[in-house]
């Protein structure tokens, strides 16, 4: 999920019904929101840190969600909406931005392929809203969004039996221009089922990073966990 920029980033996870999601809160109720560890880590630590906030060596403190396999190789993402206090300028910034994360998630080497929409029913809706940084989201017409906190960028994961079932992704319209290229790449790689954030100076340079946001790539260990989640045959 997207970094606290100004505020305090906490993810929490709420398993009821079948619902596990994934959203940003500012409390300290919230599930674990990343890992702190001293350097570098093994490339199977540093996944399971990423998939189910796992400590090296320690057990998952998050159930493992993947998109299910007959459609990980169609996953459609577009926006959604586009609230009206949204900057036309961020807008052109975010649009070049999904078509750059969804050119390094597929060329990632991992058994996924997203696919770049614009209308109909998408897997993985962007919503690009009004709510200021901090504020309460409203009007997604989505009910795991609406009526929730977001800082900057907030991702919510729907799954079942460890299969994903939806995701949706909400961004703020206080969203700075320097940061937009990584917020949209961390949340979509984040919608794959990789929700936990590193805190480290070993992984400043990661998409995980918890103290920074300006990774703009998948490279190293931050594909080869994509990879590990969603591995070819």
């Amino acid at each position: 999920m997207a970094k606290a920029f100004h505020i305090t980033k906490a993810i929490w996870r709420r398993v009821a019904l079948g619902l596990y999601a994934l959203p940003l809160l500012l409390g300290a109720a919230a599930a674990q929101e990343y890992i702190e560890v001293d350097g570098p880590l093994s490339d199977e630590d540093f996944y399971r840190v990423v998939a189910c906030a796992a400590a090296p060596q320690g057990d998952c403190n998050k159930p493992i969600i993947r998109w299910p396999s007959e459609r990980q190789l169609r996953l459609q993402v577009g926006i959604a909406q586009i609230g009206e206090g949204f900057a036309d300028y961020k807008l052109d910034l975010i649009d070049r931005a999904l078509d750059d994360a969804i050119t390094q998630i597929n060329s990632a080497g991992a058994n996924l392929f997203l696919e770049r929409a614009y209308e109909g029913a998408f897997d993985i809706p962007i919503f690009l809203t009004d709510t200021a940084q901090g504020g309460t989201l409203q009007g997604t017409g989505r009910p795991e969004l609406d009526g929730t906190p977001i800082s900057v960028g907030r991702v919510v994961l729907r799954s079942r039996a460890g299969e994903i079932t939806s995701a949706a992704i909400a961004i703020s319209r206080d969203v700075r221009r320097r940061e937009i290229a990584s917020v949209v790449l961390e949340e979509l790689v984040q919608a794959m089922g990789l929700p936990t954030d590193i805190a480290s100076p070993a992984y400043s340079r990661s998409v995980f990073s918890e103290t920074s946001n300006s990774v703009v790539w998948l490279r190293g260990q931050d594909a080869q966990a994509l990879r590990m989640h969603y591995p070819r045959n």
